[in-house]
């Protein structure tokens, strides 16, 4: 796959944004692979996602930012720029179930997921042969409530050791301190096994199966301190009936789950989620 660089803006809504990113682009001989835009009609705000060829570009990475620079305090932009050949770190966090987890780092293993496993961390030892048969370190931190504190403490020191881009709970289970979720918003993907925002908390399968449901589903999104309430970055669906157990639903449930991480995550790695309040803009592909 060819090198590119990605470069991502959201601003306010103004007529020109379009023709004079477009012409910077062409002044610096670069070829445009992919264009996306979108405009909030509603909230007047303005998304732009472009892959531009690296080989095709005068400039380096920094080149690139520092000239791009007086177009973006023009426009008011919020703005980056990321390159395609640099992956992202990523740590996932795990407990006992494994549908999650063993889903990601085959497709890690496969070439299959844009960015690099650097460590799992689990507050369970079950997992510890399945990650280090990949050669992945794994870290066992449990958690109680006498040690949570700590625990989460000694996960972040590890997170900051690793350089890590980006936090994935593979079905981790444990709800992040208020403080992890402010030092890395936007950088913690979760994945719910409901329909956001239905069932939200603790055993939505059997809060679907009280309720009659003929839809499951799940949501990965982005973890913020209110719980289950981030910005949803992707969701599907699986049809269920009268006859399906709880058990039922938690099977089929767990396809849905591990495929809508695995993508949600594929769009976060390739700078394809713009977030806005609590709402996402996902240039999917």
């Amino acid at each position: 796959m060819s090198r590119v660089f990605r470069l991502i803006i959201s601003c306010p809504d103004q007529v020109g944004i379009v023709a004079k990113v477009a012409g910077f682009i062409a002044s610096e001989g670069g070829s445009i692979v992919e264009a996306n835009h979108h405009t909030d009609a509603i909230n007047q705000w303005f998304f732009m996602r472009h892959e531009i060829l690296a080989s095709s570009l005068k400039s380096d990475l920094e080149g690139f930012k520092q000239k791009f620079a007086p177009i973006a305090e023009q426009f008011d932009m919020d703005w980056q720029v990321t390159d395609s050949g640099q992956k992202k770190k990523i740590a996932l966090f795990a407990s006992k179930e494994s549908h999650c987890l063993a889903d990601l780092l085959y497709r890690w293993h496969e070439e299959d997921l844009p960015g690099e496993v650097a460590c799992v961390i689990a507050n369970h030892d079950d997992l510890r042969r399945m990650v280090e048969w990949y050669d992945i370190p794994f870290h066992h931190i449990p958690v109680t409530p006498d040690t949570k504190l700590d625990a989460f403490a000694e996960a972040q020191a590890q997170v900051e050791q690793y350089g890590i881009d980006v936090i994935v709970l593979a079905r981790y289970m444990q709800i992040l301190p208020p403080k992890m979720c402010v030092d890395y918003a936007g950088k913690v993907i979760n994945i719910h096994h409901s329909f956001l925002p239905s069932f939200v908390g603790a055993k939505p399968y059997h809060q679907a199966y009280e309720r009659g449901v003929k839809l499951i589903g799940a949501t990965c999104h982005y973890v913020t301190e209110a719980l289950d309430a981030g910005p949803i970055i992707e969701q599907d669906v699986i049809r269920v009936s009268h006859s399906h157990t709880i058990e039922d639903m938690r099977r089929l449930g767990r396809d849905v789950e591990k495929t809508v991480l695995s993508r949600g995550l594929r769009y976060h790695l390739e700078d394809r989620v713009l977030i806005h309040g609590n709402k996402t803009v996902v240039f999917g592909n």
